[in-house]
C-alpha cells in the first residue's frame, strides 16, 4: 500500500437525597448488558463487554484479562447493568438522540448516526464522527429497531463463501477475524441496498485478495523496499526500526505514518508495535477495513463510499493503489476486476458500471 498520509463523561450524576431513599425511576435505571466477556477474544481500544453485571470497555489491546478495575488498569468501569438488551414494559430503547458535527459528547453518551445505528462515546470528544473516529466510539445495540449494525453477526458473506472465495487461504486471515474486526466499522457492508451491500463485501475482498496473492501473504514479498517506507520528517519517527513499516495484513499497511494514523484511530500503537498487524487476525483486518473506510488515495472519497455511492469497482483501485491506474499497469487492475467478478457472482449481484480505473 503506497499512499500518502492519512491525517485522518456521560458523568455519573451524584443524587445526594438526605433521611429517603427515592424510588428509582426508569431513567436511572441500570443500562443494558452490552456482549458479555470472552476470554479468548481480543478487545482493543473501544470495544466493549459486560462482566459480573457491570458494562466495560478496553482502554488499549488486551486478551485474557477479565475486566476489572485492577492489574493493568486497561479497562474501563461504565457502571451496573441490568443484563436485557431492552427496556422494560415494551418501551423501546432506541429512543437516542441524533449524533450532530461538533457537539461535545461525554463518555458513555449513545447517539443514532446518519446511517440509523448507534453508538455509544467510549472517551469524551467534540463531536468526532463515530464511523471514522473509532477510538471514541463503539458500535451499541439496543432494541426497539434501527441499532446493531455489523456487531460480529449478520456478515453478508458466510464462512463457506468466504472459504470458496479463497480456497488456499493462509490460516491466519480467518473469517472470525474478519467478522470481529467489523465490529469496528459496523457501517461496512451493511450500508444500501442488499446488492449494495454484497457488492461493497465483494469488492473489499476482491481488493485485499490481490493485494495478498488470495490471502496468502502476510508480509510484503519484495523485502528490498522495506527500508523506503520510514519518513524522518514525522516528528515521531520510527521507533519500530527503519525497516519495521513494511507492507502487512490483508491492505498492506506500510509506512510510519500509516502505522500511526491506524494505530491511533483503532485504540492499539502500531506505530511500536507494527508486528500486530502481522501476528493478530482481527487488528490485521481491522487495519484492512480502517483503510477502506477512511482512505481516499488519489481517488477524492474512500472505497466505501465509492460503493455505496455507485462510483463503481474502478474507483476503489484508484483510491487504493492509483500508480496501477491510466494505463499504468493494465494486468494489475484487471486481476482486481477479475477477482471481484467471480466474488459478486458468487454472492449473486451484478458487478455494476465503472469496473477500471
Amino acid at each position: 500500500m503506497k499512499r500518502r498520509r492519512l491525517v485522518t463523561l456521560l458523568a455519573a450524576l451524584a443524587l445526594g437525597v438526605v433521611g429517603a431513599v427515592a424510588p428509582m425511576t426508569a431513567s436511572q435505571a441500570a443500562a443494558a448488558c452490552v456482549t458479555p466477556y470472552n476470554n479468548s477474544a481480543v478487545y482493543t481500544g473501544g470495544m466493549t463487554a459486560s462482566y459480573n453485571g457491570r458494562n466495560w470497555t478496553a482502554k488499549w489491546w488486551t486478551q485474557g484479562e477479565a475486566p476489572s478495575t485492577g492489574g493493568s488498569n486497561v479497562w474501563q468501569d461504565n457502571g451496573a447493568c441490568d443484563g436485557n438488551s431492552g427496556g422494560g414494559g415494551g418501551t423501546p430503547n432506541c429512543n437516542y438522540p441524533n449524533w450532530v458535527a461538533g457537539q461535545y459528547y461525554a463518555a458513555g453518551a449513545i447517539v443514532r448516526y446518519t446511517n440509523g445505528q448507534y453508538y455509544q462515546a467510549s472517551h469524551e470528544n467534540p463531536g468526532y464522527d463515530p464511523v471514522i473516529s473509532t477510538w471514541y466510539w463503539s458500535p451499541y445495540t439496543c432494541s426497539g429497531g434501527g441499532g446493531g449494525g455489523n456487531n460480529g453477526g449478520g456478515f453478508v458473506v458466510s464462512e463457506a463463501q468466504f472459504n470458496s472465495m479463497f480456497p488456499g487461504r493462509n490460516g491466519f486471515y480467518t473469517y472470525a477475524g474478519l467478522v470481529d474486526a467489523m465490529r469496528k466499522f459496523p457501517a461496512f457492508a451493511t450500508s444500501g441496498s442488499d446488492t449494495v451491500k454484497k457488492q461493497e463485501a465483494a469488492a473489499f475482498l476482491a481488493n485485499v485478495g490481490h493485494e495478498t496473492g488470495g490471502l496468502v501473504y502476510i508480509d510484503e514479498i519484495n523485502q528490498a523496499n522495506w527500508p523506503h517506507y520510514c519518513d524522518w520528517s514525522q516528528p515521531y519517527g520510527c521507533p519500530a526500526g527503519q525497516s519495521a513499516y513494511h507492507g502487512r495484513g490483508p491492505i498492506q499497511l506500510s509506512w510510519n505514518f500509516n502505522y500511526y494514523a491506524a494505530g491511533n484511530a483503532l485504540g492499539v500503537d502500531l506505530l511500536n508495535n507494527p508486528n500486530l498487524v502481522a501476528t493478530n487476525s482481527s487488528i490485521s483486518w481491522q487495519t484492512g477495513l480502517w483503510y477502506w473506510m477512511t482512505g481516499t488515495g488519489a481517488a477524492g472519497t474512500t472505497s466505501h463510499n465509492a460503493m455505496v455511492n455507485g462510483n463503481g469497482f474502478g474507483t476503489t483501485i484508484r483510491a487504493i493503489n492509483s500508480i496501477e491506474c491510466n494505463g499504468a499497469n493494465p494486468a494489475q487492475v484487471q486481476s482486481r476486476v477479475n477477482n471481484y467478478t467471480r466474488f459478486a457472482g458468487l454472492l449473486g449481484v451484478p458487478t455494476g458500471g465503472n469496473l477500471t480505473c
